[in-house]
């Protein structure tokens, strides 16, 4: 049942994601921003924590689970190191992920073969 939770969450996430890309002049990157502002701003008000708990990877494989993830780093961070906690606590929150993310992307660069096409 965990894994049922955990599709249909992220599903309707992307969903609505998707419908704010076809319904709007949005570009994708600004689309993004706004996934990731949105759960940190959720995360701050106490409305992420609950949902993350109850949806499971279904709140947090989407972009606004990287925005809770940096909200929380950050959030610790300042209580342990105070105002510098700001700049280092998102790092050390994200930086599996991050690094995870530049380690894939560069293997597949090496993998597969850029279709680049003349105009």
């Amino acid at each position: 049942m965990e894994y049922v939770l955990a599709f249909l969450v992220g599903g309707a996430i992307c969903a609505l994601v998707q419908i704010l890309m076809d319904q709007t002049k949005l570009q994708p990157g600004r689309i993004m921003v706004l996934l990731v502002c949105g759960g940190a701003i959720l995360s701050a008000v106490g409305i992420y924590g609950p949902f993350k708990e109850w949806a499971g990877a279904g709140a947090t494989v989407p972009l606004t689970g990287f925005g809770h993830t940096l909200f929380e780093g950050v959030k610790k961070a300042v209580d342990e190191s105070g105002f510098l906690g700001i700049f280092k606590g998102g790092f050390t929150a994200s930086a599996v992920g991050i690094s995870a993310a530049l380690v894939f992307g560069y293997l597949a660069s090496h993998v597969f073969k850029s279709q680049m096409k003349d105009s």
